[in-house]
């Protein structure tokens, strides 16, 4: 058995195994969507496949829509390539159950793969007349905090970025030059409204998909490459939203464990890609069964109706509460300091780092003792029955095949959110005092730990990819491992009042002191990663 369209019309066969398959008529949804596309996401990895592709799915099994969406790729090429085509689009959703159970869906939803890049015109074009169209009502994005990014640990433009502001529409790197281009398209075309909307999993990720197209947009205008209508339609909320939202769920690279359960029951093309640019493909997603979204209702050309497929329509005070409760305090902040901790001491998943009494500890520590005091209900979703859920279900799973590798990419990046801005709740609240916090900074101190690429037997490892590493690293050389006198005010200074970096002055608001001494203990020699968080989380 194949996954492919000619194969599952053998529903029989499919159903025998345990697949479940979509419940409509897949060459008439991808004609409908051909005609009349309503819904294009960037980003065409697991994340997608496992959530959004199947958020439309359920709406068009509910009869509740007639077409599915497009994808579309501004970085890696090869996942499109190795992903959506060889498939006919079709991919097969993995669900991983805490009690071994693997539940498996074909995802059918998707009408093609698309690299967005004028480098390849038939896809371009495919995605200039999609843009044109006044059928289209939303464009969704899972490209990462770094996708956004225009400006340097300096807060100066990038190189990248000050070549797409000269090269102007069509001709940018950036998937927001890209992303701006084709609006410049729609405009051109008429100017239907749009919902521009970032599903990504950071701090008023709204906002940060707002400024990366309308700082692109100005920078063409001052070059005089488009008019200031555009940037004026951009910036009228009536015709182009950007909703904030929060996005929940946990898809980990595709894993051998689950490749060959597939292949055992006869499906023989699943095998696992990794691509040039380092990115993990298959034609199957594993992901866990939570799933949360709740975005911000704002939809000046009409929307999917969401909520029936168990989307929380909401206001913007709702969304970033939710999201202020998730990315700040019951999951992210948890993630991370699980991530750093797990590479330095060996740990390949997430699950069996939470068999660790001490890392169990931290996360509890960071989760309950410290976020859980500044955390802000947002009324639909209650914050300790999250948490609870985080720690005791999700992080715990098995059989989810989620490492600390992965989770630990872009670290840089997450820092402001995930620790800065619980710090900053601190200093804001008169009846708590941010000198009292603990856990928070010995996370902070574990992940500099961490940038010495060296485990607790002094053994060197590869870090995760991250745009800032290879400053951070060279901020941190002399720093050396056995020798905690090299851990100086003076080393840790241009790191620790870096507000880029954590959204706060270290320094300034008195917990760089507690960070040096906590770093010290970890870099005392081998076994100070573990002799440390047995000092700090006694069992």
């Amino acid at each position: 058995m194949k996954l492919n369209y000619d194969s599952i019309r053998d529903r029989a066969a499919w159903e025998a195994i345990g697949v479940k398959l979509p419940c409509f008529d897949w060459k008439e949804m991808y004609a409908e969507t051909y005609a009349h596309p309503t819904w294009v996401h960037f980003g065409s990895g697991s994340l997608f496949r496992a959530f959004h592709a199947m958020l439309q799915q359920s709406l068009l099994e509910q009869g509740l829509v007639k077409g599915g969406l497009y994808t579309a790729e501004t970085f890696d090429y090869e996942m499109v390539e190795a992903s959506y085509a060889p498939y006919d689009n079709l991919s097969l959703l993995v669900t991983l159950m805490p009690d071994g159970r693997l539940e498996k869906t074909v995802v059918g939803t998707v009408a093609g793969g698309l690299r967005a890049d004028p480098a390849y015109p038939e896809d371009y074009e495919r995605l200039k007349e999609i843009f044109r169209n006044p059928s289209l009502q939303l464009i969704t994005f899972t490209i990462t905090e770094k996708g956004y990014a225009l400006t340097g640990i300096d807060g100066s433009y990038t190189a990248m970025a000050e070549a797409d502001f000269a090269a102007g529409p069509h001709a940018g790197k950036l998937a927001m030059s890209k992303v701006a281009s084709l609006l410049w398209e729609r405009f051109c075309a008429g100017g239907t409204p749009l919902a521009v909307v970032s599903t990504d999993n950071c701090s008023h990720n709204g906002e940060k998909v707002r400024l990366g197209v309308t700082t692109m947009a100005e920078q063409w205008l001052q070059r005089g490459l488009v008019t200031g209508d555009f940037v004026d339609w951009l910036e009228d909320e009536s015709k182009v939203s950007f909703p904030w939202t929060m996005i929940d769920k946990i898809t980990p690279r595709p894993a051998k464990s689950v490749e060959e359960s597939l292949q055992k029951l006869g499906i023989d093309n699943v095998g696992i890609t990794v691509t040039a640019k380092g990115g993990y493909t298959a034609a199957f997603v594993n992901a866990e069964k939570p799933q949360y979204l709740v975005i911000e209702d704002r939809f000046p050309n009409g929307r999917p109706p969401l909520e029936k497929a168990g989307v929380y329509m909401a206001d913007r005070d709702t969304v970033n509460n939710v999201e202020k409760m998730k990315v700040t305090t019951c999951l992210n902040p948890l993630h991370t300091a699980l991530a750093v901790y797990g590479c330095v001491l060996g740990y390949d998943t997430i699950a069996r780092e939470m068999t660790d009494p001490a890392l169990k500890a931290l996360v509890e520590k960071i989760g309950y003792t410290e976020g859980m005091p500044v955390v802000t209900d947002p009324g639909i979703i209650k914050p300790i029955d999250f948490i609870h859920e985080v720690i005791d279900r999700r992080l715990p799973n098995p059989f989810m095949p989620d490492t600390p590798q992965r989770i630990a990419m872009d670290t840089s990046q997450k820092v402001p959110i995930r620790f800065g801005e619980t710090i900053k709740s601190y200093v804001a609240r008169p009846d708590l005092n941010q000198r009292d916090l603990t856990y928070i900074p010995l996370a902070i101190a574990g992940w500099l730990r961490y940038l010495l690429a060296l485990d607790d037997n002094a053994e060197p490892f590869t870090c995760s990819s991250d745009p800032m590493l290879e400053t951070l690293q060279k901020q941190l050389a002399s720093v050396k491992l056995g020798q905690p006198e090299t851990v100086t005010p003076d080393v840790l200074r241009p790191i620790l009042t870096n507000k880029v970096i954590f959204a706060v002055d270290l320094v300034e608001v008195g917990l760089a002191d507690k960070i040096c001494d906590m770093l010290r203990s970890l870099v005392a020699g081998k076994g100070a990663v573990r002799a440390t968080l047995q000092r700090y989380l006694p069992q």
